[in-house]
């Protein structure tokens, strides 16, 4: 093998590039990118970027003195796949050995924004930007979605001054990744910092005025006056532009253990890939941090012709209002949780989740070295 072509220039597909040099491999690799900026780190989007705390070059992934040579081809999205050729918008083709889906996510939106001013949402540094321009002091923000990047958001946006309220069509937020006793504690730190929280809530659409956004309409007939909304209702694989290159494709790109797809040559990692886990109990598709940079190395490896079996306990983190909040594993509806360090009321805890006496996921706020010690103890199963 004498070129790896990778589609997508983000966390996965640069982790990949550095992956394969770093077990030795001298060959071409060219990457593609559809935005025009090199690698950055997303997850400040939503913090210290939208904050104005960090400007683009303080959230690259690029470290000046490192020696990771790569051909790049940013600016440029890919359209199609043929066997191991890559079109892109500009009409030309990349042809590889091997080619690496890396193309992540895209935002789900709502059909009643499209084309109105005021309505965001936040994937690139481009959205960011946008979003902290909106974020002007006393701006009435509406958050649609109380998981992380909606709390996120929430939290960045009242620190520079705005209004912000989140909606939730769930009971509680983060119910579904946390368990509904948890899940409250979630609530409760929304409210000790003045964000209304509307729980089992359905959006109806929105209103809007010459064009701008102007308000939330619920399905109960309120309506919450907005100048800014931000629709964090989470992502879909970015994978239409797969659309008759014959690789399966199933809430995501299906991979096997080792990240080949099912066209000979082709692989996939991070965000977009849907890979067998024994620990989940079935196929699963992962969209976090952690899970991009280390399925890119497993990937790498498997490239290379090295025993590659990926799966790991999943781990993510999230800072909402100051406080750092950390998860690993599973829950499911029954599982069993235990405050086993701290207290929930103090927003320093952690909690520990189990399923007929096993641990199955921690879930931990300011007190890393518990959290830590229980991770440990999850990912030796």
């Amino acid at each position: 093998m004498d070129r790896v072509v990778i589609v997508g220039a983000s966390l996965a597909g640069w982790s990949l590039a550095r992956s394969l040099r770093s077990r030795g491999f001298g060959g071409s690799i060219e990457l593609i990118g559809e935005e025009p900026h090199r690698p950055y780190d997303r997850p400040p989007l939503s913090k210290a970027y939208l904050a104005g705390d960090l400007d683009l070059d303080g959230i690259s992934l690029l470290v000046a003195d490192e020696d990771v040579p790569v051909t790049w081809r940013l600016g440029v999205p890919a359209v199609g796949l043929d066997g191991t050729s890559v079109a892109l918008a500009d009409g030309s083709t990349v042809t590889g050995d091997a080619v690496v889906i890396a193309t992540g996510t895209t935002p789900r939106s709502l059909p009643s924004a499209a084309g109105l001013r005021g309505v965001h949402t936040l994937r690139t540094c481009a959205d960011a930007d946008a979003l902290r321009a909106a974020f002007a002091p006393g701006a009435r923000v509406v958050v649609i979605g109380a998981g992380f990047i909606g709390a996120e958001v929430a939290s960045t946006a009242t620190k520079l001054g705005a209004s912000a309220t989140v909606l939730d069509a769930a009971a509680a937020p983060m119910e579904h990744a946390f368990g509904p006793e948890m899940a409250a504690v979630v609530t409760a730190l929304h409210g000790a910092n003045g964000v209304p929280l509307l729980t089992g809530v359905s959006v109806a659409g929105l209103t809007s005025a010459d064009g701008a956004v102007t308000g939330v309409s619920l399905a109960d007939g309120r309506t919450l006056p907005a100048d800014v909304v931000v629709v964090g209702i989470g992502v879909v694989p970015a994978v239409s532009w797969l659309d008759g290159s014959g690789v399966a494709l199933d809430n995501g790109v299906v991979v096997d253990a080792a990240g080949r797809t099912s066209v000979p040559g082709v692989w996939a990692c991070g965000d977009v890939a849907r890979y067998p886990s024994a620990r989940a109990g079935g196929p699963i598709r992962v969209e976090h941090w952690t899970h991009a940079r280390e399925h890119a190395a497993a990937v790498a490896a498997g490239l290379l012709g090295e025993p590659a079996e990926y799966d790991p306990v999943p781990y993510v983190w999230s800072e909402q209002y100051g406080v750092m909040v950390q998860f690993a594993g599973f829950v499911r509806p029954g599982d069993e949780v235990e405050v086993v360090d701290g207290d929930p009321a103090e927003y320093r805890f952690v909690a520990a989740y189990r399923r007929a006496g096993k641990l199955v996921a921690v879930l931990g706020a300011r007190i890393p070295r518990t959290f830590v010690r229980l991770r440990r103890e999850l990912a030796a199963g």
